[in-house]
């Protein structure tokens, strides 16, 4: 395996290679990553991209929480880097009339937590996490640090596996595409959720209901059923599906909007003044 990181001469401090983390002979117990395995290829499908050593895979899913020495954070570390440079270039060649000032602003937008998280749940991460006990029961899965941390780790993986520069940029492109295009919208950097509950209250409309109709199976691998309904004439509840209850809100939140818009531009319903 290639070498990341090379020791300078003269430092003082060894740097340990991520290629050494992650070797066969240094990696935890098989059985410590439950259910990584079955859910590696649906993982490798959303991410567009088919490891060749899955151990990078695993340590970029890997919170502190699982194991305190063996996880994702230098990965993330790389990622980051890796995500600041990607994302500047795509804004430097798709918006060529802005100035440095106004395309730092753009890239510390799409580079911030919220928009990370965004990606996130568009790969659906919250699933493929490996937490501790502790951090699992604590809600890690949905918690926006870990989400957003984890998309970096996995660039930072996904380059140290290809080696390749051109690749990991495609994923990237790939996964922030919609967000790179509506950079100066506002509106598409929130979740469906946020934008479902300022829609309603922007027409002084009460919040919106969730309610959780059904778990269907057992742990890691249970389905949550939700159903939404907002108290706004003509319209109907939305009933939606997903791996965790909050990916299972953000559908039916989405479907909402949907709706809504569908019904105002229809003329079916008007909305308050």
């Amino acid at each position: 395996m290639p070498k990341v990181f090379k020791k300078e001469s003269g430092d003082s401090e060894k740097i340990t290679e991520v290629a050494e983390i992650v070797s066969p002979n240094k990696q935890p117990p098989k059985q410590r990553y439950i259910n990584f395995e079955k859910g590696l290829p649906s993982l490798q499908r959303a991410l567009g991209y088919t490891f060749k050593d899955t151990t990078l895979a695993k340590l970029a899913l890997t919170h502190r929480s699982y194991d305190g020495k063996i996880n994702y954070e230098r990965l993330e570390f790389l990622g980051d880097a890796l995500l600041g440079m990607i994302i500047g270039e795509a804004l430097y060649y798709q918006y060529p009339n802005q100035d440095e000032g106004r395309l730092t602003r753009m890239r510390a937008t799409l580079v911030r937590q919220e928009s990370l998280v965004i990606v996130a749940q568009k790969l659906n991460l919250s699933s493929h996490l490996i937490l501790g006990v502790g951090e699992r029961k604590g809600g890690g899965r949905e918690r926006a640090s870990i989400l957003a941390d984890t998309v970096e780790s996995l660039i930072g993986a996904i380059y140290l596996d290809s080696q390749s520069v051109d690749v990991v940029k495609a994923c990237v492109l790939s996964w922030f595409a919609e967000l790179i295009d509506n950079v100066n919208d506002q509106r598409v950097l929130k979740d469906a959720k946020s934008r479902l509950q300022e829609w309603l209250q922007g027409h002084k409309y009460e919040l919106p209901n969730y309610e959780l109709l059904e778990t269907q199976g057992n742990a890691p691998n249970q389905i949550f059923i939700v159903r939404c309904e907002v108290d706004v004439p003509h319209t109907t509840p939305i009933v939606e599906s997903g791996e965790s209850r909050r990916i299972a809100e953000q559908k039916t939140a989405e479907k909402m909007i949907n709706q809504l818009n569908k019904l105002v531009s229809d003329r079916i319903i008007k909305l308050k003044p």
